[in-house]
């Protein structure tokens, strides 16, 4: 055979079917698919893609024994991370966590504990206070076995603290609390302008801050045992006012009142002379209702300053007064006088000072009748000295409002059956009725404010009144005892808010007459005497002592030695001076607050 001539057919066998072409899809769709030399089975895929989770189950069931084993291995044992009052006790069975907190926790309870409020330090006694720990309480809190796994995780890396379980004595507490507040809380400052000579001075506003004791007591109970000083809470007390406020005082105010001297002209060719020194100690600031600073003007201060100069054209009137020489005592009548009406002379001196127009201004006259009538005392009956009580000791500022409130109830008439309101009769007690900045006692420490002194009148009258078989209708001692007084027989006052009120239960009216002097304050009491008094003054018991507070460097600060507080009861007997009989009154208590020793900077 030729080379390149097609193979001859077989001849010893039938011949082959004729070769059908089938079409490439068909075969691809009938065919199964060819598995390519050396590869895997289709199912080894699978198995690939079930690995990873496969894993995450082999991790979740281990972590799963792992935090069961947890659970129970911890059971009954103080969480990991626990500290109590920065006491480590994770993981201590309960027995052992209890032994060792009491260990290094017991020792504490019984030593002062050291509290901060702002820039305040002292100390509270825990006995006193009235806290003790709650060990069972303590343990409950600190022994459950937190179930959030996540929890339990980072226990091992993180630390929780839990202050003791306390046991509280409420009332022993806020009292403990209570005895830091005249040392924590301030009063707002507000803005004004003060004088130095003739030149006005800005005095900014400064918050106040008050003692939040509800919170306080939470913070007390958690933190008292943890050896480290106890950070107590506290309320800002913002002012009403603001430096621009004060600014504008000075500017529309202060500056134009005290540019030039005030020319008041009277009768009979009187002239008085408002210098500009005068016109600044006269001249203060308050808080306005709807804002800013609003001018008051001293009319004691005013008026002392032109009485002199004004007098030649005045006629002073002249009470009317009990002539002793005579049994019984006899009535020397009343004189009406004229003299300046100084309520309508001084009606527009601030626009005065404040304007661009003439500094000058015409004294209004008018009839000034006696303080003490003629007719007041005839109603007194048998006229004489009921009483008569007298203190002294004060300072000078504070005289000057001793006088003015004196000056206020003098020749006042108390009729049968009515009250006597002091807080009425002599308020209010501001610069604009003659009252002026003087030293206070403001929650045991010495401090100013306006009218201060003015307790001091309101002590005389109630042991005047007390003297004079009067009926107490109201009086409030003073918290801390103030040495002057006659202890568990004396009165505070403040406008609006503590009054000393009398009713007079006799048959015939009593007439109020009050003696000033530089160094001392007496009232008396004139009418028809119906009782001799005897005061039966107790023993001082219950003495507590006084804390000491640090008040830093800086820090507004009155020094103070403290004085112990104590209790002390009073009881009046009564007289009859008709017919002896005698009556006693109920018994008084009076508890005195411990006047804490103050250590400045």
């Amino acid at each position: 055979m030729s080379k390149g001539a097609a193979a001859a057919p077989s001849t010893t066998g039938p011949a082959d079917p004729p070769t059908e072409r089938i079409p490439v899809a068909a075969a691809a769709a009938d065919t199964p698919p060819s598995r390519p030399s050396g590869g895997e089975p289709p199912s080894t895929g699978r198995s690939r893609r079930r690995l990873p989770l496969l894993i995450v189950a082999a991790v979740v069931a281990v972590l799963a024994i792992v935090y069961v084993a947890d659970l129970l291995i911890s059971s009954g044992s103080v969480p990991r991370g626990v500290t109590v009052a920065g006491v480590a006790v994770g993981g201590m069975s309960l027995v052992d966590a209890e032994q060792e907190l009491r260990t290094e926790i017991e020792p504490r309870t019984t030593v002062p504990v050291e509290v901060t409020a702002g820039e305040v330090t002292t100390q509270i006694d825990p006995i006193t206070a009235g806290l003790s720990v709650d060990w069972a309480g303590t343990l409950a809190r600190a022994g459950e076995q937190p179930l959030n796994p996540i929890t339990r995780i980072t226990s091992f890396f993180t630390q929780r603290e839990l202050g003791v379980a306390t046991a509280v004595d409420r009332a022993a507490v806020d009292g403990a609390l209570g005895e830091l507040l005249p040392i924590v809380d301030k009063v707002p400052v507000e803005g004004t302008v003060q004088f130095e000579g003739v030149t006005p001075i800005p005095v900014d506003p400064v918050p106040g801050q008050h003692l939040d004791q509800p919170a306080a007591v939470d913070v007390l109970s958690r933190d008292w045992a943890s050896g480290r000083p106890v950070a107590l809470p506290l309320i800002a007390v913002p002012a009403l006012t603001t430096p621009e406020d004060v600014a504008n005082a000075i500017e529309q105010v202060a500056g134009p009142a005290v540019s030039a001297p005030v020319t008041v002209v009277g009768e009979e060719g009187s002239e008085g002379v408002l210098e500009p020194a005068v016109i600044a100690q006269a001249l203060t600031f308050e808080p306005g209702e709807t804002g800013g600073l609003e001018p008051v003007l001293n009319p004691t201060v005013i008026t002392d300053a032109l009485d002199d100069q004004l007098a030649g054209s005045e006629r002073e009137p002249v009470d009317a007064s009990l002539d002793f020489s005579t049994t019984p005592a006899t009535v020397v009548p009343s004189q009406d006088g004229r003299g300046v009406d100084y309520d309508a002379t001084l009606a527009d001196l601030l626009t005065v000072l404040t304007g661009t127009g003439p500094r000058q201004i015409t004294a209004v006259y008018a009839d000034q009748p006696a303080e003490v009538t003629t007719e007041e005392l005839q109603s007194l009956g048998s006229a004489g000295v009921i009483s008569e009580f007298q203190t002294g000791g004060f300072a000078a500022d504070s005289g000057i409002n001793i006088r003015r409130a004196a000056e206020l109830i003098n020749g006042m008439v108390v009729a049968p059956g009515e009250t006597f309101s002091l807080d009425a009769a002599s308020g209010p007690r501001t610069p604009a009725n003659g009252y002026v900045e003087a030293g206070v006692i403001d929650n045991g420490q010495p401090a100013r404010g306006i009218a201060g002194g003015a307790s001091q009148v309101s002590t005389t009258l109630f042991n005047a009144a007390y003297f004079a078989g009067m009926t107490d209708v109201e009086h409030r001692a003073h918290s801390f005892y103030i040495s002057r007084y006659p202890p568990g027989r004396e009165a505070t006052i403040s406008d609006g808010t503590i009054d000393m009120r009398f009713r007079n239960d006799t048959p015939t009216a009593v007439l109020i007459q009050t003696v000033w002097t530089p160094s001392s304050i007496t009232v008396r009491l004139l009418g028809t005497k119906y009782y001799d008094v005897e005061s039966q003054t107790g023993p001082r018991t219950n003495p507590t002592s006084p804390n000491t507070v640090n008040v830093p460097a800086g820090e507004d600060c009155n020094p103070s030695q403290g004085a112990p507080g104590f209790t002390i009861t009073d009881t009046r007997r009564l007289t009859d001076v008709r017919t002896g009989e005698v009556r006693t009154d109920p018994t008084t208590t009076t508890r005195y607050n411990p006047s804490p020793r103050v250590v400045c900077g």
